[in-house]
């Protein structure tokens, strides 16, 4: 069997695993955090959130599918565990800066936003 083949389901089920772990734990946390940045707004906070989780999973997952297409032929099992090891901590590593960036646009978005509604 094509080594690639066996890289690509190892390689997503790891993945997708990941990306739902975390966007599940973001979205849960991330309600308490959104509430606290619009208080008395629960009905927007939920919906900025779930808004948030879609765009992750849609981003994430469809990077992760994309990425698939920049294997090289995979020849050896060590090959293998390096390629998935590799790609998975890029993975990792997007899901980290964009979870940063998603913190810092919407904190300095609502702040601005918050103080333009007091003027």
């Amino acid at each position: 069997m094509n080594l690639n083949i066996i890289g690509y389901f190892i390689y997503l089920c790891i993945t997708i695993f990941i990306i739902l772990k975390v966007g599940k734990i973001c979205y849960k946390n991330g309600n308490i955090y959104v509430a606290d940045l619009i208080p008395d707004h629960t009905d927007i906070c939920q919906k900025i959130n779930q808004v948030l989780l879609l765009a992750y999973y849609l981003l994430n997952i469809g990077y992760c599918a994309m990425t698939l297409i920049s294997w090289q032929k995979i020849i050896s099992s060590t090959q293998l565990i390096e390629t998935i090891c590799i790609k998975t901590a890029v993975i990792i590593f997007i899901i980290s800066i964009l979870h940063y960036l998603n913190i810092l646009i919407i904190t300095k978005y609502i702040q601005k936003l918050i103080h333009n509604n007091k003027n």
